[in-house]
């Protein structure tokens, strides 16, 4: 199992840009896919990017597409989603969440593949 978590959340005005970081312990972290999803009030919790074991593959929810960037740093068991021009939709609590099947084929978009939560960080954007 992995333990995680978020951190970064907050209130941002529209347009503006956030990091959230999502601190791991558990000796799996290195070798799980790790996803970020949200979830917006009255709204099903929804994938938002993920990023391979090695950091070398992500995926990306067509909301956030080109305009956010999934990372990990393995050394420093965290993983990182940055996230620029902001926008009303984007408010919602962030989770950090680990896919720890094995990693040899696609990121996976699907919450019940993730089995480690984190408590999530709430990121209000404003007008």
């Amino acid at each position: 199992q992995v333990q995680l978590v978020e951190s970064g959340g907050g209130l941002v005005q529209a347009g503006g840009s956030l990091r959230l970081s999502c601190a791991a312990s558990g000796r799996t972290f290195r070798s799980a896919t790790m996803g970020w999803f949200r979830q917006a009030p009255g709204k099903e919790r929804a994938f938002v990017a993920a990023v391979s074991w090695s950091g070398g593959r992500t995926a990306y929810a067509d909301s956030v597409a080109g305009r956010s960037t999934v990372s990990r740093d393995n050394a420093k068991n965290t993983v990182y989603l940055q996230m620029s021009s902001l926008n009303l939709e984007d408010t919602a609590v962030y989770y950090c969440a680990a896919d720890l099947r094995s990693h040899s084929g696609p990121i996976s978009r699907l919450s019940g593949d993730y089995l480690s939560w984190g408590q999530g960080t709430q990121v209000t954007v404003s007008s």
